[in-house]
């Protein structure tokens, strides 16, 4: 009897062994590929992104077509002004924090907590790892993965190149991806010529591309790119 317990005890230390290790090498793989992933990253554009999968299976499910409008612009080669709009509507503190705003996150905890409608505090590198790394959603899952990789672009990209994929990835419509596609789909111009007003009307539509365009611009809207157009003078230039 005795033996059968200690043979019993054996077996379950085993599997628990065996799961611990598979556990660890699921986890060390994890963290060997999304290392690379971000690296080679720095130096590749993405190509394409699960946002964008997502958005045209639910097209297709609407019997709609594939529909893909987007062009890259190198960082160097695009409007001052599309730049300064980003960070002047989204983070005017990206250049000073590591990925992370603390005051924008407890003030958007403080008003969802209350049951307002919900509010976001993601700075631009979050917004970047998000679009570039996951799929979107709220789970506490997400999030988690979304902190882990903001951190990574954080330490292995510079902050030109996260601005970068940021304005050539966002979501700007209807099967619109990228500054460059929206600046040709809403001003018949490439990004790389947008004035104040066009960069801040497309920037004011970040937060719900889907709801607002730059086309038909809403009060509220028009409202956004006043503040926009007032944050990006204060903002002063862009000293990457």
């Amino acid at each position: 009897m005795a033996q059968k317990k200690r043979s019993n005890s054996k077996s379950k230390q085993s599997l628990t062994k065996r799961i611990s290790s598979i556990v660890t090498r699921i986890f060390l793989w994890f963290l060997l590929v999304s290392v690379l992933w971000v690296l080679a990253y720095r130096f590749i554009n993405p190509p394409i992104t699960l946002l964008m999968v997502l958005r045209n299976i639910e097209r297709k499910t609407d019997g709609k077509a594939f529909k893909l409008q987007k062009e890259w612009v190198d960082f160097e080669d695009m409007s001052d002004n599309m730049k300064r709009a980003a960070v002047s509507a989204e983070d005017q503190l990206f250049l000073k924090h590591i990925g992370f705003d603390v005051k924008a996150i407890e003030k958007a905890f403080a008003t969802n907590k209350k049951g307002k409608k919900i509010k976001g505090g993601s700075t631009i590198s979050q917004q970047t790892a998000k679009n570039v790394f996951l799929w979107p959603g709220r789970s506490w899952v997400r999030k988690g993965f979304e902190a882990y990789f903001t951190l990574l672009i954080e330490m292995l990209w510079s902050k030109e190149r996260i601005l970068e994929v940021y304005l050539n990835v966002i979501e700007m419509g209807d099967g619109i991806y990228g500054a460059e596609a929206a600046a040709q789909a809403y001003f018949s111009k490439s990004c790389t010529k947008l004035t104040r007003s066009q960069a801040a009307l497309i920037a004011a539509c970040f937060p719900n591309p889907r709801r607002w365009t730059p086309k038909k611009p809403t009060t509220y809207i028009k409202h956004r790119q006043y503040l926009i157009m007032k944050n990006m003078k204060r903002l002063g230039p862009l000293d990457f």
